[in-house]
């Protein structure tokens, strides 16, 4: 038999049934410091606990329960992800925002998905415009031009030609039909 990796007696002595999610019950946000180090040990112990306990430490974390028919394997799995982001972190803004756009898609009944072009955070787009030579800057959250941030490639588009434009077919985004 296992030992714990963390001491819950102090709530099972008081009749409250252990949360099973170390010693601070799932409270804090963000682990720090030695907490890290039992992590891994944390999320190994998940294997061992019933299904029942497994069901209680995701009413903790998501406060919800685990959505009908979720496996057990898919309960430890769903609860390490957890445990995991709360220590070092979820996902990006641009990563949750890509996933919402693929749900859309999705739920729309979309077969496949083509990323299209994806621009990585950092990366630098220039345009010359009647005479003019424009850089827009790819941030985690938009974009930047001019000092200012935009939500938008179009809005950044508009603002350069006067005019509509589609901001990722102005920056050559855009992947054209070939002629044949």
């Amino acid at each position: 038999m296992k030992t714990p990796v963390y001491d819950g007696s102090a709530r099972q002595h008081s009749g409250e049934p252990s949360s099973g999610l170390g010693p601070n019950g799932g409270r804090n946000d963000c682990l720090r410091g030695p907490d890290l180090a039992g992590l891994d040990g944390e999320i190994a112990g998940l294997v061992v606990r019933s299904t029942q306990e497994l069901r209680r430490a995701w009413r903790t974390l998501h406060h919800t329960g685990p959505p009908l028919g979720l496996s057990r394997d898919l309960i430890i799995r769903g609860l390490a992800d957890k445990l995991q982001q709360r220590a070092r972190g979820g996902p990006s803004r641009a990563l949750q925002r890509r996933l919402q756009i693929l749900a859309a898609a999705f739920e729309k009944g979309a077969r496949s998905f083509d990323p299209g072009i994806v621009l990585k955070t950092g990366a630098t787009l220039v345009r010359q415009w009647r005479g003019h030579t424009h850089t827009v800057l790819v941030r985690e959250d938009g974009f930047e031009y001019q000092a200012q941030r935009y939500r938008s490639l179009t809005v950044i588009a508009e603002q350069i030609t006067g005019a509509h434009w589609s901001g990722p077919r102005f920056f050559g985004l855009t992947k054209r039909a070939r002629a044949f």
